[in-house]
């Protein structure tokens, strides 16, 4: 099989929530939408159960990686995992957490082996996970952790939200609030841009990509008015940046810097915790943004909304977002795999 023709590997997430049935919807839309072809590891039953729940008409073939691509065109390619998912939509359960985790282990391995060409993950819910043993903040961190396990290095994953107008990059991800000024250091901001220039190169196109790089505090510190932390630690981490020939700007007020003229200036805004990189995004393109995880061997892109439990089983879910995952996951693997072969 050639490269090109690789599918993608898609993971059906916290089953209580709309991950099963958005899956089935983004197969329906088909080449209509432009989906690029993937196969979903999943609980075959649990989808059949979702899809009559929602009164989908869908075939599924039950098949393995490798010849997901064949049956494609004609039914949901479904490689079953070894773990049973129960059905119960807007009811989290910590006993469907042994699938959730295995299907991201196993997209992993296949995207690392050559079976998928790259990982997208519907939205998983993290308590029900905790209560099972989970011990990762989230997605992200658990992807790194499955990295720096097959590379024997420790790998740094970025989360990166992408839509048709912005992408932002929170520095510090998943932490309370109280947290970011005491996690946030110049040598986290650095390393942080480092990789996303690295990717937006190899995986975007991006030749010279242009950074922004917000302050932490209100006016961006106001000149140590409203805290030191933009003069002590983002503006030595932007002056090193320019140094080593990156185009970095800042630290800028956040405020000012997600209006159209702002955004004409920069390829990704770096923000300094989540929600100051989230709300933008999320904003400008719901449906559409998706969400990219930098730094690692593979590539992974999930939708960038969670699992929407008060939603899950009513049939309503719009698969809009993990269409945009799939097809900006299968331009990202075409863009690293040309990057390799120059």
């Amino acid at each position: 099989m050639r490269k090109a023709d690789v599918p993608l590997a898609l993971t059906v997430g916290d089953p209580s929530g709309v991950g099963p049935e958005i899956a089935v919807a983004a197969w329906q839309a088909g080449d209509g939408a432009g989906v690029p072809p993937f196969y979903l590891l999943a609980d075959p039953a649990l989808i059949e159960a979702r899809a009559r729940r929602i009164g989908a008409e869908v075939a599924i073939a039950e098949t393995l990686p490798e010849h997901a691509v064949q049956h494609f065109g004609r039914a949901l390619p479904v490689v079953p995992l070894y773990a049973r998912h129960l059905d119960s939509p807007g009811q989290p359960k910590a006993a469907n957490a042994a699938g959730t985790v295995e299907a991201i282990d196993r997209a992993v391995a296949d995207c690392l082996a050559g079976r998928a060409a790259a990982v997208v993950t519907c939205p998983i819910a993290k308590k029900p996970l905790y209560d099972a043993g989970f011990r990762f903040p989230g997605h992200t961190e658990y992807l790194a952790h499955l990295a720096s396990r097959h590379t024997g290095s420790e790998a740094t994953a970025v989360m990166l939200l992408a839509g048709p107008e912005l992408r932002t990059i929170p520095v510090t991800i998943h932490i309370a609030l109280a947290e970011v000024a005491k996690s946030l250091t110049t040598e986290l901001i650095v390393a942080t841009a480092r990789i996303t220039v690295a990717d937006l190169r190899t995986r975007f196109g991006i030749q010279r990509p242009r950074l922004a790089i917000a302050g932490l505090n209100p006016h961006a510190g106001e000149g140590g008015a409203m805290g030191m932390e933009d003069l002590a630690i983002v503006r030595p981490a932007v002056q090193m940046l320019v140094a080593e020939g990156i185009d970095a700007i800042g630290p800028l007020p956040a405020d000012t810097m997600f209006h159209p003229r702002a955004r004409a200036g920069y390829d990704a805004a770096l923000c300094m915790y989540h929600d100051q990189a989230l709300i933008p995004a999320k904003t400008l393109a719901f449906d559409e943004a998706v969400n990219v995880t930098l730094g690692l061997p593979f590539i992974r892109t999930s939708p960038d909304h969670g699992t929407a439990f008060d939603i899950a089983g009513k049939g309503v879910a719009r698969p809009d977002s993990l269409i945009a995952a799939l097809k900006l996951a299968r331009q990202l693997a075409d863009n690293d795999r040309q990057a390799a072969a120059a």
